[in-house]
């Protein structure tokens, strides 16, 4: 089973955008917030733009965004 592994804030957003559909909604600050619309609803998170995400941010991030570690830690 992958786990998951520190990355930076950039290639979260971009592994986001181009395998699981989000789309960079704004950024404030040094937070990018993301987007993407299912049949269920609108389903939303907020990735901080930061050298290195610690595993329990990057969790939370996938928790929002309501994606499965496993499904994530493949393309890292």
């Amino acid at each position: 089973m992958p786990t998951l592994r520190k990355i930076s804030g950039k290639e979260c957003v971009k592994i986001l955008c181009n395998k699981f559909d989000f789309s960079i909604i704004r950024q404030t600050g040094s937070h990018i917030i993301l987007k993407k619309v299912t049949p269920g609803g609108t389903v939303g998170t907020v990735v901080p733009n930061h050298k290195e995400l610690k595993i329990g941010t990057l969790k939370g991030v996938l928790d929002l965004a309501k994606i499965k570690e496993e499904d994530f830690a493949q393309y890292t």
